[in-house]
């Protein structure tokens, strides 16, 4: 696969990552808050995804995704990506996974609102960091 392939790929996922964002916010906004959990983290997922082909890197799982982002990202990054945005994605992983499988869990609204605002981060950090990636190979 080639360079055209790959940037269209993270554009595509780009725009994705910005719409499950839009969806957690509606669904925060109406009080559903274990779905905004879940399109909040896959916003951020999705975006990390958008990242990963900028680089090259697919990935098949959450999992994946994670570790190859803090590989690439983090530890071998310019120090755009920190170790605290690795742990806002964990984290809103986690919430994700109580939100969607543990039928006894409780999503509060405060908890929700925070996960969306770190997702807002995530995905502005990573557009900004796509666009400049772009600006400096013109």
């Amino acid at each position: 696969m080639d360079k055209e392939y790959f940037d269209a790929l993270a554009q595509i996922r780009l725009k994705r990552s910005k719409e499950l964002l839009e969806e957690a916010i509606g669904l925060l906004e109406r009080d559903f808050y274990k779905s905004a959990n879940n399109r909040a983290f896959y916003a951020m997922e999705k975006g990390i995804k958008a990242l990963l082909a900028e680089v090259r890197v697919e990935v098949t799982t959450h999992n994946g995704g994670l570790k190859q982002f803090n590989y690439c990202f983090i530890y071998k990054g310019d120090g755009t990506f920190t170790p605290e945005d690795y742990q806002k994605i964990a984290s809103a992983e986690q919430i994700r996974n109580a939100s969607d499988y543990d039928d006894f869990y409780i999503a509060s609204k405060e908890e929700t609102r925070q996960l969306v605002e770190n997702t807002k981060y995530i995905v502005d950090k990573i557009e900004r960091y796509m666009i400049s990636r772009k600006e400096e190979e013109a």
